[in-house]
C-alpha cells in the first residue's frame, strides 16, 4: 500500500499543475484581451481602442464634454456562432477552446478516478494504469487546442489582419496599431502547464514490487 502510493507521487504534483493550468485556462476563455486595436485617427473613428476577444468584442471611446473632461465609453459584444464577419481564426478558436473544455473536464475525471484507486489501495493494473493514460493524453490534446488558438491569433496580429465589423461597431477594417492581449498569455501559460502535467500522467509506472508478504508469527515451542 505504501509502496503503491509514493509511485503516484509525481502524479499528485501533476494534478495541482493541471489545476492552476485549467483555471488559467477557464479564465482566458472569459477575457476580451486577446486582440487590442488602438484608434489613433480621429478621421477614421473616435479614438479609443477595442478588445477583440474569442467570445465578445468590447469597445472603448474616449470623448471630452462641454466641461472639457475626458469621459469613457464602452460598448460591448457577445459574439454567437451567426456573426458572420469573425474571421476563421475566431470562428475556429472558439471550437477548439469548446473541445478543450470538454476534454479538460473528461481528463480531470480520468486523475481523479486514478489517484482515489491509489490511495484506496486498488493494485489492478489495468484498473489503475489506464486512467492516468488517458487522462495524461486528453490533457496534452486539450493544451494543443488552446497553444493552437493563442498562436493563431498572435499571428493574425503581427500580420495585422483586420475583421470587417458592422457598421453600428464604429470601427474600421484596419486600426492603426495592434497589440497581443493579456490573454494569449494566460492562454499559453495554461497550454504549458497543462501540457507537462499529462508528461507525468503518461510517464506513470505501475511499481514492480507488489507482492504481499503475510507476516510470519514467532511462537515459542517449550519442551
Amino acid at each position: 500500500m505504501t509502496l503503491l502510493v509514493n509511485s503516484a507521487n509525481r502524479q499528485v504534483a501533476g494534478f495541482a499543475i493541471s489545476t492552476i493550468g485549467w483555471i488559467l485556462f477557464t479564465t482566458s476563455m472569459g477575457l476580451a484581451e486577446w486582440r487590442l486595436w488602438y484608434m489613433d485617427d480621429p478621421l477614421l473613428s473616435p479614438k479609443g481602442f477595442a478588445s477583440v476577444g474569442i467570445w465578445r468584442t468590447c469597445i472603448y471611446h474616449h470623448h471630452r464634454d462641454s466641461n472639457q473632461s475626458h469621459r469613457h465609453t464602452k460598448f460591448c459584444h457577445r459574439h454567437t456562432y451567426n456573426d458572420t464577419f469573425l474571421p476563421l481564426s475566431i470562428r475556429v478558436s472558439q471550437h477548439l477552446l469548446l473541445a478543450a473544455n470538454l476534454l479538460g473536464l473528461l481528463g480531470k475525471a480520468f486523475i481523479i478516478l486514478a489517484l482515489r484507486n491509489v490511495y484506496m489501495g486498488i493494485v489492478g493494473t489495468n484498473t489503475l494504469f489506464n486512467p492516468f493514460v488517458a487522462s495524461g493524453v486528453l490533457y496534452i490534446i486539450t493544451s494543443v487546442c488552446v497553444l493552437t488558438t493563442a498562436f493563431w491569433n498572435y499571428y493574425s496580429i503581427v500580420n495585422v489582419q483586420g475583421i470587417a465589423f458592422p457598421s453600428s461597431f464604429h470601427l474600421p477594417i484596419k486600426l492603426g496599431t495592434q497589440e497581443a492581449g493579456s490573454a494569449i498569455l494566460v492562454a499559453a501559460l495554461s497550454a504549458l502547464l497543462m501540457f507537462l502535467s499529462g508528461l507525468v500522467f503518461c510517464l506513470y509506472k505501475f511499481p514492480l514490487d507488489r507482492n504481499v508478504y503475510p507476516e510470519v508469527s514467532k511462537t515459542r515451542i517449550f519442551w
